[in-house]
C-alpha cells in the first residue's frame, strides 16, 4: 500500500481512538427529565427542576417485608442506625420514638412561635382564662395524659395547638415502635440522599448501601427488602435499558453476521463489512458526549438501530461495486451520497429542538450516518485485498427483477390504499397520538404500583396540586406562603380542598415570628394578668411560675430558622417544601383533595376556586400548578414541536433531492414511496390500537432516512436507461433491507417502550418503503431483464 493509500486508514485509527476515549470517559443517565424542555415556561421551570432535583427526587421508599413485626422492627433500627452513619444520607427516619420526643421538644421549646392561637387577646385576662379552662377539660379527658405532664409549664395549650395542626395529615401507622403499612405486613422507612435524583451513578451507590445495611442486619430468611422512589426507578432504567441494548445488539448483529457470512462466505469480508457499523455507533456517542455532557440511556439504545441503517453501505459497496459487471464508482457513490445527504437533513431537523433528547437522537444519527459512509467510502476500498470471496447474487437478482416485473401490475392498488390509509388516520385522529409523557417510561407497573402503596402507607400527601409562592429572598417566600395558607384555610374550611402542607407551620417568617413573641406581655404585666385569670378556676398561681418565667423567656428568643429544625422530622419537611434555584426562594403547598368520597377524591381539586382565593397574590408570584396538566402541556409542546421539526425536515429532504436531481417528476418518484411506506405504517398501527409517541415519529424520520436509499437507487437505474447492473442492484437492496428489517425488528420485542415502538414502526416501514419504490420504478427497468 502506498503512502497516499495509508492516510485514510491510519486517521481512521487517530479519530476511533478519540472517540473510545471520549466514550470511556462519557456519563451516562437514565433520567426522563432528559425529555422534558430546555427553556419552559417559569411555572414550568419550577416543575422540571423539582422533578431533576427536588426533594421528592431524593427520597428512597424502603420496605422490609415478611416474618413477624418484631422481626422487621428490629431489622428496621438496625438499618437506619447503618445508613444514618453514612454520608451519603442526609436524614434516615422510620417513626422510632426518639424521633417523636425531638419532635415534641422542638415544639415545645419554641411554642410562642409556632403556635397561631399566640395573639394579643390569647394572652388577655379573658383569653388566658378560656385557654386555661379549655386545657383543664382536656386534663379530664382520655386524651389528657400529654396534656397533664405540660400544664405547668403551657397552660395555655400552645404546644398540643401546634401538634395538632401538624399532625392534620394522616401519618403512619406505627408497630413495635416502626413505622408500619396499613396492613401490618411492611416495615417503613425513607431515605433522603445527598444527592439529586438526577445523579443516577450516586443513586446506584445509595440502593448499595441500603441493601448492604439489610444484609448486614441478618434478617431472616422470610424476610425481603422492597425500595422505590425516583432514584430507584432511575437505576433500574438505566440497568433496563443497558440490558436491552445490549441483549438486542447481540440478537441483531448474530442475525446479520450469519445473513451477511452466506452472503460474503469470506469471515475477513464480513469483519471489514462491520467496520462502518462500530465506526457509526462510536462516533454517534463520542459527539452526544461532547454536544451535551451526559448521554441519554435511550440515545445509548438507539445505537442497535445503527446496526441495521450503516451495515447498507459495505452492502453496497461489496455486491454493486466489487463484482464484474456491477456499478460504475462515481454513480454508485452519487447515489449513496445523495441518500446519506437526505438522512442528514431529516435529523437535522431534530438539532433545534428546545428537548435535549429529541435533540440527542438527532447528533447521534448525523454523526454516526456520517461516520459510517465516510469509513465505507475511503477506508474500507484501502483495506481490501485484490479479490475477496463473495456469492453470485446475480441468480438472486434476477429472481427479483422478474417477480417486480409481474408485481408492477398490482402498482394501481398503491393510490387506493393510500387513501384508506388517510380515512383511518382521519377518524383517529384525536385518539392517534399518546400524549402521556408516562409512555416513554421502561418503568414496569409492578413496580409503579409498589410505589403507589408505600406512598399511600407513609400517608403521603396528593401532590397532584401545588401552590407555588416565590420570592428574591427566604423571608420574603414564607411570607407570600402565609398568606396564601390563610386563603387556603376558607377553602378546607368550606371544603373546596382537604387541607394542604406549608412549611410555615414549623418555620413561620421571622414576620409572624416578631408578632407571636409581641403578644405575649411582659413578665410582670402577664403574671398580673394571670392572677385574674385563673380566678375561679381549680389552679393555684404559684403552680404556674413556670409558665411566667418561660412565657417571658419566649418574648426575647432569637426567631428559628432552618438550622434548628435539624435532628427533628421537620428538617425534611423543609427540604420538600422551601428551596432556592435560580436565584430565587420558593415555598411550596402541596394540596390535599376533599376525600369525602371516592368520586370526588378520584376527580381531584377543581383548580378554577384556588386560583381565584389566590387572584391578589398572582403578581406576587404566587401560581397555582396542576402536576399532571403542566407534564400534558409538556408533551403536547413536545410532540407538536416533534411533528413541525420532522415537516420541515422532509421539506429540507424534498428542497435536497430537487436541487440535485433537476426534476419534480424524479423527486416525486423518490418522496412518494418513503411518505406511502409511513402512512401505511401509521394507519397500521393505529388500526392495531396502538397510540403513537414520540418515538414512532422518530421510526417515521427513519423509515425516510433508510427508504430514500432505495427510491434513489431505482431512480438511478431509471435515469441511466439501462438495465445491465439491475440483478446486483436488486440483490443488494435486498439483502441490505433484510438487515435493516432485522436490525429493527429485534427492537419489536424490547421490554423497553421507547425501543419498541422503534422496532414496530420501522421494520415493517423499510419494508413497504422498498416494495414501494419497487412498484412505482418505471416499467422499463424491468423490461429489459425480461
Amino acid at each position: 500500500m502506498s503512502r497516499s493509500r495509508w492516510l485514510g486508514p491510519c486517521l481512521w485509527l487517530l479519530l476511533l481512538a478519540l472517540a473510545a476515549v471520549v466514550v470511556a470517559r462519557a456519563r451516562y443517565s437514565a433520567d426522563l427529565s432528559a425529555f422534558l424542555p430546555r427553556a419552559p415556561t417559569a411555572s414550568q421551570q419550577l416543575l422540571v427542576q423539582q422533578l431533576r432535583d427536588g426533594l421528592a427526587s431524593r427520597l428512597i421508599l424502603i420496605g422490609i417485608e415478611g416474618g413477624g413485626a418484631d422481626a422487621r422492627a428490629l431489622v428496621s433500627h438496625a438499618v437506619a442506625a447503618a445508613l444514618r452513619r453514612r454520608p451519603e444520607f442526609v436524614s434516615v427516619s422510620n417513626g422510632e420514638q426518639a424521633s417523636q420526643d425531638q419532635d415534641r421538644e422542638f415544639v415545645f421549646r419554641h411554642r410562642y412561635q409556632l403556635s397561631p392561637t399566640v395573639t394579643p387577646a390569647r394572652f388577655s385576662v379573658e383569653g388566658l382564662n378560656a385557654a386555661i379552662e379549655d386545657n383543664l377539660q382536656l386534663l379530664a379527658s382520655p386524651a389528657g395524659l400529654l396534656a397533664k405532664s405540660l400544664f405547668q409549664a403551657d397552660p395555655t395549650g400552645e404546644t398540643l395547638q401546634v401538634i395538632d395542626q401538624l399532625e392534620e395529615a394522616a401519618g403512619p401507622r406505627r408497630e413495635q415502635g416502626v413505622w408500619s403499612s396499613g396492613d401490618g405486613t411492611r416495615a417503613l422507612l425513607i431515605a433522603q440522599t445527598r444527592a439529586v435524583g438526577s445523579d443516577t451513578d450516586a443513586q446506584a451507590q445509595a440502593i448499595a448501601l441500603i441493601r448492604s445495611a439489610f444484609a448486614s442486619a441478618a434478617p431472616a430468611p422470610d424476610l425481603r427488602l422492597a425500595m422505590t422512589g425516583p432514584g430507584v426507578f432511575s437505576v433500574e432504567a438505566r440497568a433496563t435499558i443497558e440490558h436491552e441494548a445490549v441483549r438486542l445488539s447481540l440478537l441483531s448483529t448474530a442475525v446479520i453476521v450469519t445473513l451477511l457470512l452466506l452472503v460474503y462466505r469470506s469471515l475477513p469480508t464480513l469483519l471489514f463489512g462491520l467496520l462502518p457499523v462500530a465506526s457509526g455507533a462510536l462516533a454517534g456517542v463520542a459527539a452526544v458526549a461532547l454536544g451535551f455532557g451526559v448521554v441519554h440511556g435511550i440515545t445509548l439504545g438507539f445505537g442497535v438501530t445503527l446496526i441495521g441503517e450503516s451495515v447498507d453501505y459495505s452492502i453496497y459497496l461489496f455486491i454493486q461495486s466489487c463484482r464484474p459487471g456491477g456499478a460504475d464508482d462515481n454513480a454508485l457513490w452519487r447515489t449513496i451520497g445523495l441518500g446519506v445527504l437526505t438522512s442528514v437533513c431529516g435529523f437535522a431537523s431534530l438539532l433545534p429542538s428546545s428537548f435535549p433528547g429529541l435533540a440527542q437522537l438527532g447528533l447521534y444519527s448525523i454523526s454516526g450516518l456520517l461516520a459510517a459512509a465516510a469509513v465505507t467510502r475511503w477506508v474500507l476500498p484501502q483495506l481490501l485485498p485484490q479479490r475477496f470471496p463473495i456469492a453470485d447474487l446475480v441468480p438472486l437478482g434476477s429472481v427479483a427483477a422478474r417477480g417486480l416485473a409481474r408485481a408492477q401490475a398490482a402498482a394501481a392498488v398503491l393510490l387506493p390504499l393510500a387513501l384508506v390509509c388517510a380515512l383511518l388516520l382521519y377518524r383517529e385522529r384525536h385518539e392517534l397520538w399518546n400524549k402521556d409523557l408516562s409512555a416513554l417510561s421502561p418503568v414496569a407497573p409492578a413496580a409503579l404500583a409498589l410505589d403507589a402503596n408505600m406512598r399511600a402507607d407513609l400517608g403521603a400527601p396528593d401532590v397532584g396540586t401545588l401552590v407555588i409562592a416565590s420570592a428574591s429572598d427566604e423571608q420574603q417566600a414564607l411570607q407570600l406562603a402565609e398568606q396564601a395558607a390563610a386563603r387556603l384555610d376558607a377553602l378546607a374550611d368550606s371544603g373546596v380542598i382537604g387541607g394542604y402542607d406549608s412549611v410555615t407551620r414549623f418555620l413561620p417568617s421571622e414576620h409572624t415570628q416578631r408578632m407571636r413573641q409581641a403578644s405575649v406581655p411582659p413578665e410582670a404585666e402577664l403574671q398580673s394578668r394571670l392572677g385574674h385569670a385563673v380566678t375561679g378556676l381549680p389552679v393555684r398561681l404559684q403552680s404556674l411560675q413556670p409558665f411566667v418565667e418561660q412565657a417571658a423567656e419566649a418574648r426575647t428568643a432569637p426567631p428559628i430558622t432552618r438550622a434548628d429544625l435539624a435532628h427533628t422530622s421537620f428538617a425534611l419537611g423543609a427540604d420538600a417544601l422551601l428551596w432556592h434555584g435560580d436565584d430565587r426562594w420558593h415555598a411550596l403547598l402541596p394540596l390535599h383533595a376533599a376525600a369525602a368520597t371516592p368520586a370526588v377524591r378520584d376527580a381531584g381539586i377543581e383548580l378554577g376556586p384556588v386560583q381565584r382565593a389566590l387572584a391578589s397574590l398572582a403578581n406576587e408570584q404566587v401560581v397555582v400548578l396542576n402536576i399532571k396538566q403542566q407534564l400534558d402541556l409538556l408533551y403536547a409542546s413536545y410532540l407538536t414541536e416533534a411533528v413541525r421539526l420532522s415537516l420541515s425536515g422532509l421539506a429540507a429532504i424534498a428542497i435536497l433531492l430537487l436541487l440535485v436531481l433537476r426534476s419534480l417528476k424524479r423527486v416525486a418518484r423518490v418522496i412518494a414511496p418513503l411518505l406511502l411506506a409511513v402512512l401505511v405504517v401509521s394507519a397500521g398501527l393505529a388500526a392495531c390500537g396502538t397510540r403513537l409517541t414520540i418515538l414512532h415519529l422518530i421510526g417515521m424520520l427513519l423509515i425516510v432516512a433508510v427508504g430514500s436509499n432505495y427510491a434513489l437507487f431505482f431512480d438511478r437505474r431509471a435515469a441511466d436507461r439501462s438495465g445491465a447492473a439491475l440483478p446486483l442492484t436488486l440483490a443488494s437492496l435486498l439483502i441490505a433491507n433484510t438487515c435493516t428489517v432485522v436490525g429493527f425488528g429485534v427492537l419489536a420485542f424490547a421490554h423497553v417502550p421507547v425501543l419498541s415502538a422503534l422496532g414496530e414502526t420501522v421494520a415493517p416501514g423499510t419494508l413497504l418503503a422498498l416494495l414501494f419504490a419497487a412498484l412505482l420504478a418505471p416499467r422499463r427497468l424491468t423490461a429489459v431483464q425480461s
